[in-house]
């Protein structure tokens, strides 16, 4: 007997992944009390990359400003 593991591949799978790293994002921002403006916000919540979604969430440990997260150098 086999599993499906379609789901798991799924853009709908992907988007739900999206969606937690997005979050996990603005969590490490809000925890080390950078503000977060609405459009940077609505800019990670809508990003469904999940390399560029891995690459905020490192340099969400590091910048000094939420707006800093799409400046490469800035990581």
């Amino acid at each position: 007997m086999s599993v499906d593991l379609s789901f798991f591949r799924s853009q709908t799978s992907q988007r739900l992944r999206a969606m937690g790293r997005a979050e996990d994002v603005l969590l490490i921002l809000e925890s080390r009390g950078i503000e977060v403006p609405e459009a940077t916000r609505e800019r990670i919540m809508t990003c469904t990359d999940l390399d560029t979604l891995r690459t905020w969430v490192i340099r969400a440990v590091h910048v000094e400003a939420a707006e800093k997260l799409f400046v490469a150098d800035e990581a």
